[in-house]
């Protein structure tokens, strides 16, 4: 199968189940650490007043970023207008939609369309499908965050925008899986990231650096397949100078499933060199620690047949010397044990030290 057992971390909250099925399908061994929480802005005194200033007519076009946002905005109203009051009054004014999303929510509200931003559905593709258009007083649901790129192109278009913000973003309850996804990261236990909303990004960074391991997780990135839904998610991630590796054709969380499954092995044989498990990381870089490492062990592997060498010559030398005829066994099984016992010794003293590394970033994970 596609991903072939890679080691798979998805951030998704809302659609945490179905990512997981979906992974497992494509042959992946998937860690979900749900990193959102949606809260609805109790005191929504910015909402409330937006439905008084749109039932008055003060506005000549309403923007929906999000389904969710346009629901729950809606929910907001009818705790004081009669339902149906937003949806009516939605019809009197031009409606644009970034995506499929809001645009399910107006079909469901039976209110016209004025225009959807394409593929891939962000901020540039709402400006370009309003390009052109008279009208100057907009508002703008917002989700989460405000979309500043999207509120200075209007405005300096001369529109006079009002931001109606309605849910935000926090942290989910229960951080433990969040902190375990910085600790897999930090192993390097990780071989795909899959972001699917660019708030994501930061949360998991927010936790990270909470628990002492944000350079840790950084450097176990760079040992990843890290996959964006699309240029939104890939913004964040490249102001927070943190890779992107793969896009899909399409910003769907099925697109990314499928297509990064396919992209995955070959993406990391080019960042590490092999598809196997990433190098540990320590204090120094990780390549550096692996590349010496490896160096050290090939150099024993060479060593070994020529200390049995020895053993069997001092030994051959010993019994013409006294005329014996058994040191030269003596001597050869000297040679191996000596020869093996030192292999063991690095072996175990470079596992302790492992461990002991290991067990402080656990120790940094839980301490939180």
């Amino acid at each position: 199968m596609a991903f072939d057992g890679l080691r798979v971390l998805s951030l998704e909250s809302r659609r945490a189940v179905e990512i997981e099925r979906l992974i497992r399908n494509q042959g992946g061994d998937p860690f979900v650490a749900p990193s959102v929480r949606e809260v609805p802005l109790e005191q929504n005194t910015e909402a409330m007043h937006f439905a008084e200033r749109l039932f008055a007519g003060d506005f000549d076009m309403v923007i929906f970023l999000t389904g969710v946002g346009a629901k729950f905005l809606n929910q907001v109203i009818e705790t004081r207008w009669p339902a149906d009051s937003l949806a009516a009054a939605l019809r009197k004014v031009p409606v644009v939609v970034r995506g499929p999303k809001p645009a399910g929510v107006m079909r469901e509200w039976n209110v016209p369309i004025t225009a959807t931003a394409p593929e891939p559905n962000t901020w540039r593709e709402v400006l370009a499908v309003t390009e052109g258009r008279t009208e100057k007083r907009i508002a703008v649901q917002e989700y989460g965050r405000t979309s500043e790129e999207l509120i200075r192109g209007l405005e300096a278009r001369g529109a006079q925008v009002t931001k109606v913000p309605v849910y935000q973003w926090e942290l989910p309850e229960n951080i433990e899986p969040l902190k375990e996804a910085a600790r897999k990261l930090a192993l390097a236990e990780i071989d795909v990231v899959l972001f699917t909303a660019a708030i994501q990004v930061e949360h998991l960074f927010r936790v990270a650096e909470k628990i002492g391991l944000a350079e840790a997780a950084r450097r176990g990135m760079a040992h990843a397949v890290v996959a964006s839904i699309g240029p939104t998610t890939s913004e964040t991630l490249r102001e927070m100078n943190l890779p992107v590796d793969f896009e899909p054709s399409h910003p769907k969380m099925g697109f990314l499933i499928n297509e990064v499954a396919s992209a995955a092995a070959g993406i990391l044989k080019t960042k590490r060199g092999t598809v196997s498990a990433a190098p540990a990381l320590g204090d120094v870089s990780a390549n550096r620690k692996f590349a010496l490492r490896s160096a050290r062990y090939t150099s024993m592997a060479m060593s070994l047949p020529a200390g049995i060498l020895a053993g069997y010559l001092i030994g051959y030398g010993l019994d013409t010397w006294l005329h014996t005829s058994f040191l030269k066994i003596v001597f050869l099984i000297l040679g191996i044990v000596s020869a093996f016992a030192q292999l063991i010794q690095s072996l175990r003293r470079d596992m302790k030290r492992d461990q002991l590394q290991n067990k402080d970033i656990q120790g940094k994970g839980s301490a939180s």
